[in-house]
């Protein structure tokens, strides 16, 4: 049994193949967290200790034994109205304005199967081994939790999910607040997730960035100043990504105890992590509280996002491929399967807004006579968009410049034995359009205030189900016209002015979040075949939330060779690489002016779904031959890298060398790939060790011509010599042909 309930002790131990998770009702009802780690199949409640502590209060039922108090024991889902002074999960403001609860249990279930979200993504209950794919999936070892908690005076009731994936070693969670009172409550905070730890010292492994310069890892010890990060852009941001490690301070790539958690949420999000007064840490995660105040009519309930848990003593390369593999099994949506991905050529860095139906059209000559297989039209296409100052929210195709029906141009596209793909920013409008013209009250302002703009542009409404409607039927209108294969879903700001004429201010944040949600479902279920990339400013909303629905995520607008290396690097600690959008664009380089060779560029974009952002007209002929064999050679990978295991093989802050793996899953074939970060006078020899390969085999190194043990490859590795150029990249491939 995955769940296993002890009604003697009150115990609850959640139980996957490695791990044990375990919490504990007590004798007043409090539900108190004891432990989650490696199994122990022990009952835990022994760790819990009682002492006189000045300056913690005690519970009524207690106030007697100052030996009890909810300031110093650990909890599952700690709240606002216990005496307990640490940072809570849980705040509420009743009807008469006091905010204060007491949640104390009520009832549990133990069931079969995953629990759904209504209106929030969640994971799937069942295995499917090609991303979602039906046909694919198998019976998963999976049941779920369900613990009740109920305050009495309210009669609210929050309800506390667990799903328990055994083989996997993950546990899912997520939390229903309902108001099953008589008075309308307001809801203050709904944090997903709390871990406290009774002992131990800690480093919360986070990472930051800014557009264009996106997931920089940041290790910070966890002392008795509050380690807090974090959104309120109203997005997942470029700024922290909402997936977080607390490792030992020891803890290291291939050894040490680290926690991980991927909060499935694409709006704000809050993480903190402190020590307390008396050495214990507590670490929180789930949607961002700020102007979060939303109310609860009786009857009615507030989904808190799902989160995603795993714990490993093996580091982090362990726990990055338990997420890979959790994330492609039960959460990411892909049409194609096992199927290869197109490799496709992007009109922005070609053209910009500079484009006819005939560029698009010569372009997709060129992407074919290099062996691609889609041309997407980005920005420019729609209204009177020639710049991006106007016509957002117009997504009427523009005939005249295109000089064609966008059908007659897919069909042309098509003729030349090329997809057609297309770029579209629904969430967004210029005040110069029709549709603001219009609508002016379909954007998200503050009433008598001028709105914040960002790239021109304001937020349109989500929350309303009416703008919804509206922007979801022209855009299918769009693509309608033709068999569209592709769309890139971008979102070019963040959310500022937060002011709905239907909801009140403190429901807009949560209610946009859930609009976007519903609108990318029902665009996945008129359009089941379609691959939607998610953008927005590149990896500004990179998270799982948005992965249920688009299976691949531009990782930042910055496609410069050595800083998507980072980029990427810190990327593969959580999220698997067929979900990281990677292409190979013109020198200078747009974003940074930094020259690198084609081959470098060619070779870390093919740690992710691999294409072009560039001009073909432009390329000598040896370029053009290049990309030619770059194709082939993707081509050749693809599998490999979408279904492979990815391993970091270097540190790029600090090696030097960036260097990564993609091994099958029966070992017998690994693809590693580097790239030379440093160039310096008489250059030491780096040398890469292999890793996930059977230490048994022997491999055969192609192009080289050596015979070397697994074990060798892994524990002495294969030197890369001086690189005598700026940014040298390559790619060494190794066959299994024996046992030693």
């Amino acid at each position: 049994m995955a769940v296993v309930y002890d009604p003697e002790h009150g115990l609850f131990t959640l139980k996957t193949k490695d791990t044990d998770y375990q919490m504990k009702v007590d004798e007043l009802g409090y539900l108190l967290h004891l432990y989650y780690g490696s199994r122990t199949d022990q009952n835990m409640d022994y760790r819990l200790t009682f002492l006189d502590r000045g300056f913690s209060g005690n519970p009524a039922e207690k106030h007697l034994d100052k030996t009890y108090s909810l300031d110093t024991l650990p909890q599952e889902y700690p709240f606002k109205g216990t005496g307990d002074y640490r940072g809570i999960a849980f705040k509420m403001e009743n009807a008469d304005g006091a905010v204060s609860c007491d949640l104390r249990y009520l009832r549990h279930e133990i069931r079969d199967g995953k629990y759904s979200l209504n209106r929030l993504p969640s994971a799937r209950g069942e295995r499917t081994d090609y991303n979602g794919v039906s046909g694919g999936a198998s019976a998963a070892n999976v049941q779920t939790l369900v613990i009740v908690l109920a305050d009495a005076v309210s009669g609210v009731e929050v309800e506390l999910y667990y799903s328990v994936y055994e083989a996997e070693n993950v546990i899912t969670r997520a939390a229903k607040i309902r108001n099953g009172g008589a008075d309308r409550v307001v809801i203050r905070r709904a944090l997903s997730c709390c871990l406290d730890s009774l002992s131990g010292s800690y480093d919360l492994v986070h990472f930051h960035g800014r557009h264009t310069y996106e997931m920089q890892r940041e290790r910070t010890p966890v002392g008795h100043a509050a380690v807090t990060i974090g959104s309120r852009r109203g997005t997942s941001s470029h700024q922290h990504n909402p997936a977080v490690i607390l490792a030992d301070h020891n803890a290291t790539e291939e050894s040490g105890a680290v926690t991980g958690c991927i909060l499935s949420f694409s709006g704000s999000f809050l993480c903190e992590a402190e020590k307390d007064q008396f050495e214990q840490t507590r670490f929180l995660i789930g949607m961002n509280d700020e102007q979060l105040a939303y109310p609860l009519m009786p009857g009615e309930e507030l989904e808190a996002p799902e989160c995603i848990l795993s714990y490993t003593k093996q580091g982090f390369r362990d726990l990055s491929l338990r997420f890979h593999d959790f994330l492609r099994a039960y959460v990411i949506r892909d049409p194609y399967g096992r199927k290869p991905h197109p490799v496709l050529i992007n009109s922005w860095e070609a053209a910009y807004f500079d484009f006819d139906g005939e560029t698009i059209v010569h372009l997709a000559e060129e992407a074919k006579d290099l062996g691609m297989d889609m041309v997407v039209m980005d920005d420019g296409w729609f209204g009177q968009r020639n710049d991006d100052l106007r016509a957002l929210g117009d997504w009427t195709p523009n005939e005249e410049k295109l000089g064609c029906s966008l059908g007659e141009l897919i069909r042309r596209i098509e003729e030349k034995g090329l997809k057609f793909g297309i770029w579209i920013e629904p969430e967004m409008v210029n005040e110069d359009s029709d549709l603001y013209r219009a609508h002016p009250d379909w954007a998200l302002k503050v009433p008598g205030k001028a709105p914040v703009y960002a790239r021109n542009q304001l937020v349109l409404d989500f929350s309303r189900k009416e703008v919804r409607d509206s922007i979801f039927n022209n855009i299918a209108k769009v693509l309608d016209q033709g068999h569209v294969s592709y769309v890139k879903w971008d979102m070019n700001r963040s959310v500022a002015d937060v002011y709905s004429l239907e909801h009140v201010p403190g429901k807009v944040r949560y209610e946009y979040v859930a609009g976007v949600y519903a609108f990318l479902k029902a665009l996945t279920e008129r359009y089941p075949e379609l691959i939607i990339e998610g953008c927005s400013g590149g990896g500004g909303r990179f998270d799982a939330g948005m992965l249920h629905y688009e299976p691949q995520i531009w990782a930042s607008d910055n496609s410069d060779a050595c800083d998507r290396v980072m980029i990427q690097y810190g990327l593969s600690y959580f999220y698997p690489s067929s979900t990281v959008g990677a292409h190979v664009s013109a020198v200078p380089n747009h974003q940074t002016g930094r020259i690198t060779p084609l081959s470098t560029r060619g070779i870390t974009a093919m740690a992710g779904t691999f294409g072009y952002e560039l001009d073909p007209a432009k390329l000598t002929k040896e370029e053009r031959d290049e990309i030619r064999t770059q194709i082939r050679d993707y081509k050749r990978f693809e599998s490999l890298v979408r279904e492979g295991d990815y391993y970091r093989l270097s540190d790029p802050f600090t090696d030097g060398i960036s260097a990564w793996a993609f091994v099958s899953p029966d070992r017998c074939t690994a693809l590693i790939s580097y790239v030379c970060l440093e160039n310096h006078g008489n250059m030491d020899v780096k040398y890469i060790r292999a890793a996930g390969l059977d230490p048994e085999q022997r491999y055969a190194v192609e192009a080289e011509g050596n015979i070397l043990s697994g074990a060798a490859l892994m524990e002495a590795g294969l030197p890369v010599l001086p690189p005598l150029m700026d940014y040298k990249a390559g790619q060494i491939l190794l066959k299994a042909v024996g046992e030693t």
